[in-house]
């Protein structure tokens, strides 16, 4: 390589083409879903864009168990109303509690963690985190109201 004013040129016999990473976006899911170390967007360009990380805040993770607990906590208090006479009040659940009995929270729990994980994959996108922190806020007001309700049955 011949160094001309400071930059570095290219040989005409030397004929490595390095590829540019930075043109295509990170997929969103890939072999650095597991394994990548990008944590956040870096760029402040790039995050007025948005896009895919490869590792997760541990604040997201609390909030994503914490949606799933209390997802697991309100079917088991559905049902536990449901046995002492109250009623479904979501016709969407209330017809899934028709068709499938009390086997009806595998399919809850199946819906809320899938979308909770494609939630997760699109992290980097600004509305992520006010729709995540939403869902605990609304889980745990149903939650609450719940056992409000078993305690005065």
């Amino acid at each position: 390589m011949n160094i001309v004013k400071g930059n570095m040129q290219k040989d005409s016999d030397d004929r490595r083409i390095l590829k540019d990473r930075r043109k295509q976006p990170t997929p969103a899911l890939s072999r650095f879903s597991f394994f990548g170390r990008r944590r956040m967007i870096r760029r402040e360009a790039d995050r007025e864009k948005s896009g895919y990380i490869d590792r997760y805040s541990s604040t997201l993770f609390f909030f994503l168990i914490l949606i799933v607990g209390l997802n697991i906590l309100d079917s088991l208090f559905t049902m536990m109303i449901m046995d002492l006479g109250g009623e479904e009040l979501n016709p969407f659940v209330r017809s899934v509690m028709e068709l499938h009995g009390d086997l009806f929270w595998i399919w809850k729990f199946a819906i809320v963690s899938i979308s909770l994980i494609l939630l997760c994959l699109h992290r980097g996108y600004k509305l992520i985190r006010g729709i995540v922190i939403a869902i605990s806020l609304i889980y745990l007001m149903i939650v609450l109201y719940q056992v409000l309700l078993l305690i005065h049955i």
